[in-house]
């Protein structure tokens, strides 16, 4: 299978002194017109926020947006009265749809939010804002792909309006996994840490690997390995 990769260090990146920041997409001051995006995935930025700071109260709309939260604490609020914690083993939706608005905080005194902010085009424009967060145990990624977020909200995943299907991982050294990629859909994998084997390809931390190729994708943890893989149309 024909796996391609994208270098953490090709990533944008920039030091807003309360915000250290990598885009693996277009965004904001980051402009490339070779990375817009893959399929109907968007963004997806890794951030670190820094204690005591973080987004003020902006807006959205037209966009599916998830939370995953990897060290720290993120403190959320938003128009439609959300507030709420969101912490490593959480996963949060909020579908910006005809537009919300909302913040994201830091509030521990010492260290830094630690985050991956992923975008998600939805099927349709002017959907009805929604919001749903859950809680998915730890222990239930290690060693096997697990669905946290699906169209239909299949096997308790958060529900995402996009033909879109995202897993989380954590790979002991040499174990591996297989995903099968049917025919006309696509595999974007985000290294989180560790090293990770496929199709004779090795990413590290921060890496993308994609791949448009139908057929069964590998993936071997050369050591502990961390990573979300999105399945998309």
């Amino acid at each position: 299978m024909s796996v391609q990769v994208r270098r953490s260090g090709e990533r944008g990146f920039f030091d807003h002194g309360w915000l250290k920041t990598y885009h693996s997409f277009s965004f904001a001051d980051y402009r490339d017109p070779k990375w817009m995006g893959f399929r109907s995935l968007r963004v997806i930025n890794e951030d670190w926020v820094a204690p005591g700071e973080g987004f003020p109260t902006h807006s959205h709309r037209d966009m599916e947006i998830i939370t995953y939260v990897l060290k720290g604490v993120l403190a959320h609020k938003d128009s439609m009265g959300n507030a709420s914690e969101i912490k490593p083993g959480e996963v949060q939706r909020m579908s910006a749809g005809t537009g919300v608005t909302h913040s994201e905080f830091n509030h521990m005194s010492l260290a830094p939010v630690h985050l991956l902010q992923i975008w998600i085009m939805p099927e349709k424009r002017s959907l009805a804002p929604g919001y749903e967060q859950k809680t998915f145990e730890l222990a239930g990624k290690r060693n096997t792909l697990r669905l946290v977020a699906s169209p239909d909200g299949s096997g308790g995943s958060v529900r995402i309006h996009q033909d879109v299907r995202l897993y989380d991982s954590r790979l002991d050294a040499g174990q591996s996994v297989t995903h099968t990629l049917k025919s006309g859909r696509a595999s974007w994998i985000q290294m989180i840490s560790g090293s990770l084997r496929a199709g004779g390809v090795t990413a590290a931390a921060g890496d993308g690997l994609y791949t448009e190729t139908a057929g069964d994708l590998k993936l071997e943890a050369a050591e502990t390995a961390e990573f979300l893989l999105f399945d998309l149309a």
